[in-house]
C-alpha cells in the first residue's frame, strides 16, 4: 500500500480509497449488504484507511451501512462524507448554506455512528451561498469537533479566485478522472498548484468500463442499473467504442505486468497526476483485491505514453 498526507491537515491516508457511491445501493444493479460490508473488512485488511461516501447515496443508506461494516475499526481509518446536496419537493437541490450543513452534518453522524467525520467535503457549490460563509460554517463546526478537516468537490479553474483565499483552510479536492475521461485534467493539475489541495479523482475506473469485464457481447445493464441509460457515455456509441480501444492497452500492459487491468488504470491516475488518491466505487470484495494492485509499483515512461496515446 502506499499512503500520502493530506495538504494543510495531519491526515495520512492510503492512495487507494474505497467510494461509497454504490453503496447506496441505488443505481448500480444487485448490490448486496452483506458484500458491501466483507468489502469493507477486506479493504481495512489490506490496509486502505480512506472510505469516501456522501449523505446523498441511497438517501443517506450508503453512510448507514458504512459505519455498520467498521464498527471498531473506526478509529483507525479517516471517514470521508459530503454535503450540499439535498432533495425538497421531489427535486434536487444544491444547498451549502450554514443551516442545512448543521443539519446534513448531524444526520450524517448518526448514520454512521461516530461523533466526528475526519474530512467534510461541499459536494457541489450552490452557487448562493458564498464561500466564506461556507468556511465560517466548516470552522465552527470544527471548533465543535464535529468535523476534523473539509474539502471540496467538481470544482474547476474558475473558482480558483473565489477559493483562493480560503485555500489554507481546504485540504484537498475531488473530480472525475481517469483513462475514459480526461476533460478535467488541466483542471485538477492548475487547482493542485494554485490552491495547494490534495486531488482525488472519482469515476476512476470509468464507471467499470476500465475494468476489462465489459465487451461488445457483455455490456447489458438493467433499468436499476443507471449505466443502461445514455448519459453514462462509457457505455454507448463511438465512446464505448473508443473505451474498448483504451482497454485493449491496457490488458496488454496488465499481461506483461502480472496486474489486473484495474489495476493499471489505477496505476495511470497515480503515475500522471501527481500527489493524488485514487477513489474507486466497490460493490464487491475481491473488486478490492483487484485494485490493491495497482499499488507498489511504477509505470514505465513508454507505458504512460502508450496510454496517453489512446486515451486523448
Amino acid at each position: 500500500m502506499e499512503y500520502i498526507k493530506l495538504k494543510n491537515s495531519d491526515l495520512v491516508v492510503s492512495r487507494l480509497c474505497m467510494g461509497g457511491c454504490p453503496m447506496g445501493r441505488y443505481g448500480w444493479g444487485d448490490v448486496k449488504e452483506e458484500e458491501l460490508i466483507e468489502a469493507v473488512h477486506t479493504a481495512v485488511d489490506n490496509g486502505i484507511t480512506i472510505f469516501d461516501t456522501a449523505d446523498t447515496y441511497g438517501l443517506g443508506e450508503s453512510e448507514r451501512i458504512l459505519g455498520k461494516a467498521l464498527g471498531n475499526s473506526r478509529k483507525d481509518v479517516v471517514v470521508a462524507s459530503k454535503f450540499g446536496v439535498r432533495v425538497a419537493n421531489g427535486k434536487t437541490v444544491y444547498d451549502n448554506s450554514p443551516e442545512w450543513i448543521e443539519e446534513a452534518l448531524q444526520d450524517s453522524l448518526k448514520r454512521l455512528g461516530t461523533d466526528y467525520i475526519d474530512l467534510y467535503q461541499v459536494h457541489y457549490r450552490d452557487g448562493i451561498t458564498p464561500i466564506d460563509v461556507v468556511v465560517e460554517a466548516l470552522e465552527r463546526q470544527k471548533e465543535k469537533g464535529n468535523i476534523r478537516y473539509y474539502g471540496l468537490s467538481n470544482i474547476h479553474t474558475n473558482d480558483i479566485e473565489e477559493i483562493k483565499p480560503f485555500s489554507g483552510n481546504f485540504v484537498s479536492f475531488q473530480d472525475e478522472y481517469s483513462l475514459a475521461c480526461r476533460k478535467n485534467e488541466v483542471d485538477m493539475i492548475e487547482i493542485s498548484k494554485e490552491l495547494n489541495l490534495t486531488p482525488f479523482t472519482w469515476g476512476s475506473l470509468g464507471q467499470g468500463i476500465l475494468t476489462g469485464k465489459y465487451n461488445e457481447d457483455n455490456v447489458h445493464f438493467g433499468k436499476d442499473d443507471r449505466r443502461s441509460r445514455e448519459i453514462y457515455v462509457n457505455f454507448h456509441g463511438e465512446k464505448f467504442k473508443k473505451n474498448l480501444q483504451i482497454v485493449d492497452e491496457l490488458r496488454k500492459i496488465a499481461n506483461e505486468r502480472g496486474k489486473a487491468v484495474a489495476a493499471v488504470a489505477i496505476r495511470f491516475i497515480l503515475d500522471n497526476i501527481l500527489g493524488s488518491v485514487v477513489l474507486c466505487g466497490i460493490k464487491k470484495p475481491d473488486q478490492i483485491i483487484e485494485n490493491i494492485k495497482g499499488l507498489d509499483w511504477k509505470m514505465s515512461v513508454e507505458e504512460l505514453k502508450i496510454l496517453d496515446g489512446v486515451s486523448k
